[in-house]
């Protein structure tokens, strides 16, 4: 009798042990279609997943681009609490997964993520979070990141991190062309001084000269293998600034004497890594930088603004269809300083990866230089359609499953990937 009831003590003790060995041979799917209840927190918990060195893929175009990781009941207890929805899969149903996605019968592929990039995001001293829809959408989805600006790049941290983000900054020296606007407000002030210091202390006589000399620090990381992403003015801005390494293009109020007159026709259109041809607006008076930039009239009402993703082999066209995962493939549109660009200035190397079909009005669009990708984004907040000056902050708990927002968040996860075709 006393044999019977230890050999049942110890069977019991054997399916009480085996639990957790059939659960760490399971897999965890973070499904990413209209069933998934909070889209941007699934991306930040991959994040932290690959932090931990839990094994990750990214299964492209596989129900809205969903993640296939190593099951553990820690991740799973995270999803439960962010409120992100998951299923728990056998080995044989993951095979069955990985067997349909990698099919050449289907537009699908599995991009495995090996390691959780640092980010950094190049923002002035005293920024809130919520001045920009990158920063908003990291801390929402809690994403780790570090705030760098002019004295670190210039001293050359940039090298310790994989991807980096420009916050809405104005790359030419001329603060944000709000001169007409708000040339007397006190931001504005504080603002000037704020970089006319940093320039001082950096050794330039001119913002503008110092602003230059970020976007070559900045064009020189993306060429040894960096991952740059900008949004709104950062973009055009940024191009611009590169054109005119050896021009004025400055008014008197903005850095002290007169721009070059001839300006335009001295751009060196080879340096700049998306646009070319644009004519830059040398007036200070008027809130534009170039002819880069689709003007609100061309957009018309917001009832009628909507932009489509490209649709990408996955198979042959890995990084674009990353860039474009989504639950959605038409997605409304949301003004910026820089709105959208003109496609006829865009460089015929880089990939269009979302516009407004059949009006020339690009959205978003990527590019390699060197070792490394740029990443352009139209717009400056993906859920207010016109962000003005001194506006509250979106609450991103509203906006759970954004279309617009997962494709910043893409662009986090895209520098983890390699792409490797996984068996079980």
């Amino acid at each position: 009798m006393n044999l019977n009831k230890n050999l049942f003590g110890l069977l019991i003790l054997f399916f009480v042990c085996l639990i957790p060995s059939v659960r760490a041979q399971s897999k965890l799917l973070i499904f990413m279609d209209l069933a998934q209840n909070d889209h941007l927190k699934a991306y930040g918990i991959t994040y932290r997943a690959l932090e931990k060195g839990i094994i990750a893929d990214w299964l492209l175009n596989y129900r809205g681009g969903s993640f296939l990781l190593d099951y553990n009941n820690e991740l799973a207890n995270e999803c439960r609490i962010e409120g992100v929805k998951f299923e728990t899969l056998s080995i044989e149903e993951a095979s069955q997964i990985y067997s349909f996605v990698q099919s050449e019968d289907n537009n699908m592929d599995v991009v495995r993520l090996e390691k959780a990039p640092k980010i950094a995001v190049y923002v002035p001293p005293g920024f809130a979070p919520w001045d920009d829809a990158v920063t908003l959408v990291l801390e929402y989805a809690r994403v780790p990141y570090d705030k760098i600006w002019n004295d670190e790049i210039l001293r050359g941290d940039l090298s310790k991190y994989d991807w980096l983000h420009l916050h809405h900054e104005d790359f030419t020296g001329q603060y944000g062309k709000f001169y007409a606007s708000f040339s007397n407000a006190q931001w504005y002030i504080d603002q000037q001084i704020l970089y006319e210091t940093s320039a001082r202390k950096n050794g330039f006589k001119k913002v503008s000269e110092m602003m230059k000399q970020i976007a070559v620090e900045i064009k020189n990381y993306v060429g040894q293998g960096g991952f740059l992403f900008a949004m709104c003015s950062a973009t055009d801005s940024y191009d611009i600034s590169l054109s005119s390494l050896n021009v004025d293009i400055c008014a008197p109020m903005f850095d002290g004497d007169a721009a070059d007159p001839n300006a335009q026709q001295n751009l060196d259109f080879q340096n700049t890594f998306a646009f070319e041809n644009f004519k830059v607006e040398m007036n200070p008076y008027i809130y534009e930088y170039s002819d880069i930039d689709i003007q609100p009239a061309e957009v018309g009402t917001a009832e009628n603004d909507y932009f489509t993703l490209f649709d990408f082999s996955a198979k042959y066209d890995p990084v674009p269809t990353m860039l474009t995962q989504c639950h959605a493939n038409v997605i409304h549109g949301f003004m910026g300083q820089t709105t959208m660009f003109r496609r006829e200035l865009i460089k015929n190397s880089v990939t269009i990866l979302a516009e407004r079909p059949g009006l020339g009005q690009v959205r978003y669009l990527h590019g390699n230089f060197g070792r490394g990708t740029f990443t352009f984004y139209g717009g400056h907040d993906p859920e207010d359609y016109q962000h003005a000056v001194g506006d509250p902050p979106t609450e991103l708990s509203l906006y759970k499953s954004s279309p617009g927002y997962r494709l910043i968040l893409n662009n986090i996860l895209f520098p983890a990937a390699k792409k490797k075709k996984q068996k079980t």
